[in-house]
């Protein structure tokens, strides 16, 4: 019954594999009244030795519960048909009031100091996401549970806790997290109740530009220029703040050329359509190679638009987990900043053209306007972005050519990623591969 569970779960990565429950192990106890056990599940799929982790905790009850009916995840002891009736803790309030209550009280469960815990807040699963499982506590403190889990630090805990611990205010603080043994199982930090996301801020700037055919994006009521300019000093800072915090190393442009050009290689067996602009590419991750040594620090590693929160206190960054494609080992190693900023510059470009592919056929002439609209769009924010973040100081040479490969193996990121999940929408990054690389070929 477990594996129909996980099979089912929107948060569950092997769907449409074939996979068996090959290793179940107990991380310990919560609570009575729902008792809670902390479960850690290994499956594997079948055919292959590719063997994941996922943490599945439970709430038991001897009688069936009506009201958890659709979070029944197995019978416990795990393989008996008539014990215990184990359900998703995550979905149930009283079971999950028990994590709330452990922090600071019961061995794994940490806590920072300097903020105290309201242990009688009333639980609210949240039901969005795809990958974690989240449960908000009051209008106070929400708890990431991460579902898939991999041995070693969580870049999510440990980049929070390091900006929190520095006074940070461009990220939610950490209030405390949960781990057994070498895993890192969850974090509890600050619920920023009142906050707009960044994409759809974007987005709806966008879209009252477009509402405004005879002015100009700089004269129109939702211009997001400002925004941009705030999100870049947020950023700047967030960086500088890494940077004292965690290593800085060097990476040789060769090496990082060399990612690059592979990446592009995998991409275009994907995406054919990258083919016509390979070239130009290849161009641009060449002039990476030229470069000696290249400083690399911890930095966000999956940085846009919708990892971006406005508070009333400014701009927050959010799920520091890294691009989930990648090995936890991968996403672990130090990158340079400009991967932070090439993720936020191909977002600008993506919100108006995103918006502009939404609209119906009104015909060429009015579709023709609004590209033309979202470029000049894209252009200020774009702008204004990077100027902030660069301050004074400007763009070097050496810059510019990092900062160029980046965005164009965004972009290359992009495509194949809109191919497997959204296909409608690959007209975007392609045009945007174009673009850049137009003057390399």
């Amino acid at each position: 019954m477990i594996e129909t569970f996980l099979a089912q779960s929107r948060w569950f990565g092997g769907k449409g594999r074939a996979f068996s429950v090959s290793g179940v192990r107990e991380l310990g106890r919560l609570g009575t009244a729902p008792e809670v056990v902390l479960l850690l599940v290994e499956v594997t799929y079948d055919g292959t030795r590719d063997r994941e982790l996922y943490q599945v905790p439970l709430a038991l009850y001897d009688e069936p519960q009506e009201r958890l009916e659709h979070a029944l995840a197995a019978r416990w002891p795990l393989g008996l048909a008539d014990g215990a009736y184990a359900y998703d803790a995550v979905q149930d309030r009283a079971a999950m009031a028990h994590f709330l209550r452990a922090f600071g009280e019961r061995p794994g469960f940490r806590t920072l100091p300097g903020h105290e815990l309201d242990r009688d807040a009333v639980a609210s699963p949240f039901s969005g996401e795809q990958s974690n499982s989240s449960v908000f506590f009051g209008e106070d403190a929400v708890l990431k549970l991460f579902r898939k889990v991999t041995p070693g630090e969580n870049p999510d805990i440990t980049t929070h806790r390091v900006l929190t611990e520095a006074g940070s205010t461009h990220v939610a603080q950490l209030y405390g997290w949960i781990e057994a043994d070498d895993l890192h199982l969850g974090m509890l930090q600050q619920f920023l109740r009142t906050a707009s996301d960044g994409w759809d801020l974007a987005l709806a700037s966008v879209r009252d530009l477009f509402a405004e055919a005879d002015l100009h994006a700089e004269e129109v009521g939702g211009d997001f220029a400002a925004e941009a300019a705030r999100l870049g000093t947020a950023l700047a800072e967030v960086h500088a703040q890494l940077a004292a915090s965690f290593p800085v190393t060097e990476a040789s442009g060769a090496a990082l050329s060399a990612a690059m050009t592979d990446r592009l290689a995998a991409a275009t067996d994907v995406v054919p359509d990258l083919t016509a602009h390979a070239a130009g590419a290849r161009a641009v991750f060449d002039a990476v190679a030229g470069l000696d040594a290249v400083p690399v620090q911890r930095i966000h590693g999956d940085l846009h638009l919708g990892q971006t929160l406005r508070t009333v206190l400014g701009w927050k960054l959010v799920d520091f987990e890294g691009e989930p494609a990648k090995p936890l080992a991968e996403r672990l190693l130090p990158d340079s900043p400009w991967r932070d900023v090439a993720g936020l510059l191909r977002s600008f470009d993506y919100a108006p053209h995103a918006v502009a592919e939404s609209i119906g056929d009104d015909g060429p002439d009015a579709a023709h306007q609004r590209a033309h609209r979202a470029d000049e769009w894209a252009r200020r924010n774009r702008k204004a972005f990077l100027a902030s973040y660069c301050g004074d100081e400007g763009l070097s040479a050496e810059d510019r050519t990092l900062l160029t490969a980046y965005v164009v193996d965004k972009a290359v990121y992009e495509c194949v990623y809109e191919a497997r999940n959204r296909p409608t929408w690959l007209p975007i990054p392609l045009a945007g591969v174009a673009r850049l690389t137009a003057s390399s070929r």
